[in-house]
């Protein structure tokens, strides 16, 4: 049985047109196949409404500018966001930290490399005057040449998860435990911190505010897909609206 929507047929020749657009995705038919039956919903309602325009992007455009509509984020709501976030609305914050890194390799599997680098971490953790010593031996990142460190580090100068364990640490401390990245397995240490500033509220208050209505209008949306797509004629497939890469 073929795909249809509110008793309109679904060529073929769509799904193919529309399949080179989702080469990554995990399952690139299926998600190609709900973006042609989502656009259809669409684009059914827009006519319904009396939308118009030359271009079916424009006609999307213009039902959810008509449809979705959600209020602005007043001062509280701002407020509160900037409150709960204090990390987030700061300036300047920086790191002297050092490291010893042990680099996955296919002579070196990670099993091998965690046994080694828990050794070496318990030795600091008794003689931490050796972190230069053994980073010198251990170490394959450049830095070991000059004990492992890395100098001063802002946020969003490391991956992810090495920027957090730096910001977490105090000053001087030694991580009790290894950090994974995809780099390796990593002793890390956080020699000395430097307190940037907090950034006002109102120096934020407009991007707050847009964030805050990204985010509402993102809901509002997907919801309003489901409430279409939970009430249009779809025969031959099941379709969520919310997982459409249309609205992603």
């Amino acid at each position: 049985m073929g795909i249809s929507v509110n008793g309109v047929d679904v060529d073929d020749r769509e799904i193919e047109a529309e399949l080179v657009h989702h080469q990554q995705a995990s399952n690139p038919v299926q998600s190609a196949v709900h973006e042609v039956i989502l656009r259809r919903v669409l684009l059914q309602e827009a006519a319904a409404l009396g939308i118009t325009a030359d271009d079916e992007d424009d006609r999307i455009e213009a039902l959810f500018a008509q449809e979705v509509k959600v209020p602005l984020a007043d001062e509280d709501a701002c407020l509160r966001y900037y409150m709960s976030q204090p990390e987030r609305f700061r300036s300047g914050d920086l790191v002297e930290a050092r490291h010893i890194l042990f680099q996955v390799t296919p002579s070196a599997p990670l099993d091998m490399l965690r046994q080694t680098a828990e050794l070496i971490l318990a030795e600091l953790q008794v003689r931490p005057e050796r972190f230069e010593e053994l980073a010198g031996q251990y170490s394959n990142c450049p830095s070991g040449a000059i004990g492992g460190n890395l100098g001063q580090l802002g946020r969003g100068a490391c991956v992810p998860e090495f920027e957090e364990l730096l910001f977490r640490l105090q000053e001087g401390e030694l991580a009790g435990r290894l950090l994974e990245t995809r780099f390796g397995l990593h002793i890390v240490q956080v020699k000395r911190r430097v307190a940037g500033a907090v950034i006002p509220f109102a120096t934020v208050r407009a991007q707050i505010g847009d964030e805050l209505q990204r985010q509402a209008w993102q809901r509002a949306l997907h919801q309003y897909l489901h409430i279409l797509v939970g009430r249009a004629g779809i025969e031959g497939i099941t379709l969520e609206g919310a997982q459409s890469p249309l609205v992603q």
